[in-house]
């Protein structure tokens, strides 16, 4: 039985990966009393007076929604919300599991922006943090961007921001491997969906000067008239040489490739004509643009992907649960730039000068410093940054 059939096999045992736990003891009519009416009240009156206290009186503190449209969810596409949930519960279980995290599945039902931001909008008063998962670029832009604008709470597209920071650390590392800078490698990002271009983004924020990113049309540059606006900004941030053609001609004397795109899709030609010392990080799953033995095989110095089974696995679950404990310990307004810059730098420091090689590069996900070091990162990060609020 192969690791599908198992999981299938085990959610029909579990119907269900996470459940309400009772924090307030009901055994008595005095308790039935102090947790419910009448003395309730009292603490709602203490919150119209002040409504920060809801951060103190009630678990908003320590709850995160997780909530999808269904419409960008793993590999498969848009499966609609029903079909989504299962993901949604299993990064709550995750929330919970790795840093302690309340958090909440929220599927909705509707594609429409201008509804799922009102929505999101409307509900955020409960919650102490707003995760965005599996929506389709590039509506996921847009629909960021107005929550964060609306909402006094962090609001985090994962598949944009979790991927990036990640990507980030294990790029610092696999630079300190082949002993080269960012500020001088040129590096090509294949997929300029939501996670492309985030991590193009956040690249460029970690001092990166030559960025190039490729789409199905090409090579994008600036001045082309692209029909996805998103597409039209990062050609005006990036490719600054003015490359243009397909993928192999972006990654001729390239120092580095990254892969959010389609399967099987770079050859080991590619990889031979990158620059001496090559990173590749081919992450699409579950089939990745090539695999981890034929970019060895190669040429390249470095190789991280997105399998848990192989070295240097680049995933996301290494950085969301830290961002979010951080944020929450502090009461952030937001999960700002200097906040996920901290975040990548406080993973890759985990990793010391003595461990640091070709096939570790970060921390096993499962390593329970990771929360601890990204958490203390993001908060300070928070509190300098102004958008703390404890």
């Amino acid at each position: 039985m192969d690791v599908y059939e198992k999981s299938l096999k085990k959610h029909y045992e579990w119907a269900g990966k996470t459940e309400v736990a009772l924090r307030a003891p009901i055994e008595s009519l005095d308790d039935l009393a102090l947790c419910y009416t009448p003395g309730v009240s009292r603490a709602c009156t203490v919150i119209a007076a002040d409504k920060a206290k809801e951060f103190e009186l009630t678990r908003r503190h320590n709850t995160v929604a997780v909530i999808t449209d269904g419409t960008a969810v793993l590999g498969l596409g848009d499966i609609g919300p029903e079909a989504a949930m299962p993901v949604m519960e299993g990064k709550c279980a995750l929330f919970k599991a790795f840093a302690n995290i309340d958090a909440t599945p929220v599927c909705l039902d509707t594609k429409d922006a201008d509804e799922i931001v009102n929505v999101i909008a409307a509900i955020s008063k409960s919650y102490g943090g707003i995760n965005l998962e599996d929506i389709s670029a590039p509506r996921c832009f847009e629909i960021e961007k107005r929550l964060k604008e609306r909402c006094d709470i962090p609001v985090f597209h994962d598949d944009q921001h979790g991927t990036a920071i990640v990507a980030g650390a294990a790029l610092l590392n696999a630079l300190r491997v082949v002993g080269k800078r960012i500020d001088s490698v040129r590096i090509v990002i294949n997929g300029a969906g939501s996670a492309g271009i985030a991590i193009a983004k956040f690249f460029l924020d970690l001092g990166a000067n030559d960025v190039v990113c490729v789409d199905k049309c090409g090579v994008l540059c600036a001045g082309e008239d692209y029909a996805n606006p998103a597409h039209v900004e990062i050609a005006r941030l990036t490719n600054k040489r003015g490359i243009r053609g397909t993928l192999a001609d972006a990654l001729r004397g390239a120092d580095v490739f990254l892969g959010v795109s389609a399967p099987k899709i770079v050859s080991q030609d590619m990889i031979k004509s990158m620059n001496a010392g090559a990173i590749v990080f081919p992450l699409a799953n579950p089939v990745p643009e090539i695999t981890r033995d034929e970019a060895l095989a190669a040429g390249a110095a470095v190789v991280g992907t997105g399998a848990s089974n192989q070295p240097n696995q680049i995933n996301n679950v290494l950085m969301f649960p830290g961002i979010f404990r951080g944020a929450l310990d502090v009461r952030a307004r937001d999960i700002n730039t200097e906040m996920q810059r901290a975040a990548a730098h406080a993973l890759s420091a985990l990793v010391s000068d003595k461990e640091l090689c070709a096939d570790y590069i970060l921390p096993n996900p499962l390593d329970k410093r990771v929360v601890v070091a990204v958490a203390a990162a993001v908060a300070d990060a928070a509190r300098k940054s102004g958008v703390a609020r404890k």
